[in-house]
């Protein structure tokens, strides 16, 4: 427990520095000229490096037994490249940025969670990654209520926030020099390496990509809220669109750590497959909701309950997959596996960013119907394809 919690307050600082940028930077690159197909590949090429450098230094993490280095520099390569956004006078820098920013996440996630999923025993494993995802969410709330009142509060301008979020994530260091590697993963026999993976594992990560591709960034979900609110100065519609983004954050915080423990007792299969027709939930409701002439506090409703679903989702479909993953790897495979995982997953980021930003320039409603249509897609797969040991 004593590495769950450590590895969760780091995630917890990281994410309070982060939530202060990703929330705001679809507006920074729209005011810097860039347009949906701009915040599409901002987003989607940034998780895409971050996914190449997952699958690298999760089975480079499995053969030196090095885990917590990797940790460590890719926080602190993520802490120091923050300090490039307030430094961006085009949305095409911002482009540049914000994949360098990534790589830390990229070298620090396979082998952290390698950490993490043997740092409980496994009857517990999905409440250890559901506990590190409630704290990881809870720096997502201070994240976004210092937006908030940094931007409607203080009417500070959005570099010096970057700024603000850079020196935050330094702190999220700290942490990491008190975590111990488990013992199992410095004495496992050396990693089989991606021949070691199961047939059932690489069904998943099919599976999970296919998903991956609806999964596109919450960057057009922000986007959608604010066109919404439209009527409204760009400080208000900014502020309220925060709100809801705070709103999502409780919720996914609130219910991490109990999507853990539902993993542990009714099966990961099952809280994937929620998660998954949760996502298509959340699309169908973003989807439709010009088409209800709602009123402003209707509209603010509508929209407050489709970010608790997003929550809820959030909450649910990283814990179910990285504890499905744990469980079909063997130890000394763990970081190549979840690696993998992530890599495949991530890489789908690019396209899946590229087709909504293409959509969005169309009609801000395709963007949505096309991820329900694949996440109720991913679904049948994953029920057919993995099927149950």
């Amino acid at each position: 427990m004593r590495n769950v919690i450590l590895l969760g307050l780091t995630s917890l600082l990281a994410d309070f520095s982060s939530e202060m940028v990703f929330p705001i930077l679809p507006f920074f690159i729209q005011s810097l000229g860039g347009a949906g197909v701009a915040i599409g590949l901002a987003f989607g090429v940034g998780d895409a490096v971050a996914a190449i450098f997952k699958v690298i230094s999760g089975r480079w993490a499995d053969k030196t037994k090095k885990y917590k280095t990797f940790v460590f520099v890719g926080y602190a390569f993520s802490a120091i490249a923050k300090f490039l956004y307030p430094l961006s006078a085009s949305w095409r820098q911002i482009l540049a940025i914000r994949p360098i920013e990534r790589i830390g996440k990229g070298f620090r996630d396979a082998p952290r969670d390698a950490i993490l999923s043997e740092s409980m025993p496994y009857e517990r494993r999905g409440r250890g990654f559901g506990i590190q995802r409630a704290m990881d969410s809870a720096g997502a709330i201070l994240g976004s209520l210092a937006v908030l009142i940094f931007v409607f509060y203080l009417e500070m301008d959005l570099p010096r926030i970057f700024l603000i979020s850079a020196v935050i994530a330094l702190f999220a260091i700290i942490p990491i020099f008190f975590v111990k590697v488990p013992v199992q993963l410095k004495i496992a026999k050396k990693s089989l390496g991606f021949a070691g993976l199961s047939s059932k594992l690489k069904k998943f990560i099919l599976v999970a990509t296919i998903f991956a591709l609806a999964n596109f960034s919450y960057a057009f979900m922000i986007l959608k809220t604010q066109s919404l609110f439209g009527a409204l100065d760009y400080k208000k519609a900014l502020s309220l669109t925060l709100l809801l983004y705070i709103f999502f954050s409780i919720f996914d915080a609130s219910f991490s750590t109990m999507a853990g423990s539902w993993a542990d007792k009714i099966g990961r299969r099952k809280v994937i497959i929620a998660s998954y027709f949760l996502l298509a939930l959340v699309f169908l409701g973003f989807g439709t909701i010009s088409l209800f002439n709602l009123d402003r506090i209707g509209t603010f409703i509508f929209l407050f309950l489709l970010f608790a679903l997003y929550g809820l989702f959030r909450a649910t479909v990283d814990v179910g997959q990285k504890s499905f993953v744990s469980d079909l790897s063997d130890v000394e495979i763990r970081g190549t596996a979840l690696g993998t995982f992530e890599t495949f997953t991530g890489l789908a980021a690019i396209p899946a960013g590229v087709i909504a930003g293409v959509l969005w320039n169309m009609n801000q409603a395709l963007p949505f119907i096309y991820g329900l249509s694949l996440s109720l897609t991913a679904a049948i797969l994953f029920n057919f394809l993995v099927k149950k040991s």
